[in-house]
């Protein structure tokens, strides 16, 4: 999948709609109209990304809401540096805000994820978060997520 001018002009709606709503945090703001969620979406389903939904994504998860995600996050206050443990990593878009954002997370999945979903899977977080460490142990997925 690719990052288009087209999926850049619907963050960037999203990113405005979040910021009508209330959310102050320029931070948080910029991180949305930064991070391609659609990335995080199975592509059958990209036209729905950029909606201000929440989102079916297997295993009987949801992707958060993009408002939901900027709520919590500007509620947890994050500081450049700030060690965040996300325990739930679904879709890995949480995570991605608060990276975005300067925080290093540790996040844990429990669902088991196939070896091919597990390399898609890093492989979207590679290119996103800039992953340096997977580690699956016990059915556990720990996903050790570090900022440049």
């Amino acid at each position: 999948m690719i990052d288009s001018y087209k999926h850049k002009g619907m963050r960037h709606k999203l990113a405005e709609a979040i910021r009508d709503k209330g959310i102050t945090d320029e931070r948080i703001i910029e991180a949305i109209n930064k991070i391609p969620r659609h990335l995080f979406m199975d592509s059958s389903f990209e036209k729905f990304a950029y909606s201000d939904v929440p989102f079916p994504i297997g295993s009987g998860q949801t992707i958060s809401q993009p408002y939901t995600v900027a709520v919590q996050t500007e509620l947890l206050e994050v500081k450049k540096g700030d060690k965040i443990l996300e325990i739930g990593t679904g879709s890995g878009y949480q995570a991605c805000v608060l990276l975005e954002m300067g925080a290093k997370v540790y996040s844990i999945e429990r669902q088991q994820i196939s070896l091919t979903k597990l390399d898609f899977y890093c492989l979207r977080l590679v290119i996103i978060l800039r992953c340096f460490m997977v580690m699956v142990t016990k059915g556990f997925l720990l996903l050790r997520l570090l900022t440049r």
